[in-house]
């Protein structure tokens, strides 16, 4: 049940019509995940036409989560200021103009615009998300409710396995941004007609960006934040490489297999991948064990990316590649531990610094994946099985940092 608001029960909105805002702020979430995907799509025809390297190919997909990171604490600042509605449909239209923009690209940098238009305009898809369940919601079913968002959000991958590859396959590249780009204008008018703040929603605390920033230095200094932040960084950045990168390049450069046949395997990645994030945010531990099952669910992925980079048959790295799309629902564990490890007043700016590390970090490692394959052939090495190690080591580094740095005190999860 909701929580009720303080002006009184004539101005409470009901559960139904929460869960119907919540669904339309969702559709943007789905098309920024579509966007997100959408290079392992492209890919091959990008590297095709503009004659892209390796390493381009990996900045032109980071340039999207590099930009969607850095505006995080800006988009958060916008909601505290103007609230959920006016904060996407100010920035959702940007997204659109990227897409545009990408569609009529003749240049590397005009690509490279494009996808840093559309990581502004999807900055504060998630966020508008998780700033509506924390105020309207009870604090008990965060994590269930935002599994369920995580999950519904993810549908936005399908968009960019099979359907987006018949398009570039059967039209052209060109076309499949065209088709997100009119997508994109119609979640905007779902959000535009659906969405109304709740009068709990217009409780905010104005506040300027020097005070934004310090509040950020404050979370920056207590130490338990540099591991979470170090884990965050490349949890969800593993999973997106993969998904949003690598595997079509993967099964294509290595397997042979065609863009159809690529996207059937995308799409299967992306299916599974819908059913994580629910049944990890229903199920999950609370606690000491929930940090526990992080550490485990992230040497699973260790060792599953060191499998795809060891291995030359494909359907063990189809099975691993699925197997990566489901475990990756366990991001809703960490978004459920900082809602536990920080007090209830810095809640969204936590919130806020959890997706700049997860979006900045999947900028990292999309580009340093795409260094380390274009160098890889100098080294006689694999490009494929060079950038799937690096994330694998990636995931070391970031879960050692979570583990042996300093914990939340004892005591401070106090939020369930």
């Amino acid at each position: 049940m909701p929580l009720q608001s303080s002006v009184g029960a004539a101005a409470a909105p009901t559960v139904r019509s929460l869960w119907a805002m919540l669904a339309a702020l969702c559709m943007a979430f789905m098309l920024s995940q579509a966007y997100r995907t959408a290079a392992a799509m492209m890919a091959s025809r990008l590297q095709a036409e503009f004659s892209l390297s390796p390493q381009q190919l990996g900045s032109y997909a980071g340039a999207f989560h590099f930009a969607f990171g850095a505006m995080q604490l800006f988009m958060g600042l916008g909601i505290d200021l103007h609230g959920v509605r006016k904060t996407m449909l100010t920035s959702f239209p940007v997204a659109i103009v990227g897409a545009l923009l990408s569609a009529f690209a003749h240049s590397y940098a005009m690509l490279v615009l494009g996808q840093v238009l559309i990581g502004v305009g999807c900055a504060a898809a998630f966020l508008v998300c998780t700033v509506f369940i924390t105020r309207h919601f009870p604090q008990e079913r965060f994590a269930s409710v935002s599994g369920l968002v995580l999950g519904i959000g993810g549908g936005g991958m399908l968009l960019t396995a099979t359907p987006l590859a018949w398009v570039v396959q059967e039209a052209s590249w060109r076309a499949g941004f065209m088709m997100l780009a009119g997508l994109s204008v119609l979640a905007w008018l779902v959000i535009f007609i659906r969405v109304r703040e709740p009068a709990q929603g217009q409780e905010r605390r104005h506040e300027s960006l020097a005070t934004a920033l310090r509040g950020l230095g404050a979370l920056l200094l207590l130490p338990h934040t540099l591991g979470i932040m170090a884990l965050g960084a490349v949890t969800y950045a593993a999973f997106m490489a993969l998904r949003g990168l690598w595997l079509g390049p993967l099964l294509i450069g290595r397997y042979g297999y065609t863009l159809v046949q690529s996207g059937n395997v995308a799409l299967l990645v992306s299916v599974v991948s819908l059913f994580g994030p629910p049944l990890f945010g229903r199920f999950g531990p609370q606690g000491a064990g929930r940090r526990r099952c992080i550490v485990a669910f992230t040497l699973a992925l260790i060792a599953l990316f060191a499998v795809m980079a060891m291995v030359s048959s494909s359907t063990v790295v189809v099975c691993c590649s699925v197997l990566v799309g489901f475990l990756s629902g366990f991001v809703v564990l960490q978004y459920a531990d900082v809602r536990a490890s920080y007090p209830v007043a810095q809640i969204g700016r936590a919130m806020a610094l959890l997706n700049m590390a997860m979006f900045l970090g999947v900028a990292l490692v999309q580009w340093l994946s795409g260094v380390v394959a274009s160098a890889a052939p100098a080294w006689h090495a694999d490009p494929h099985s060079a950038a799937l190690s690096l994330i694998a080591a990636m995931l070391t580094a970031g879960v050692l940092a979570f583990a042996l740095l300093p914990a939340p005190r004892a005591g401070q999860d106090v939020i369930r």
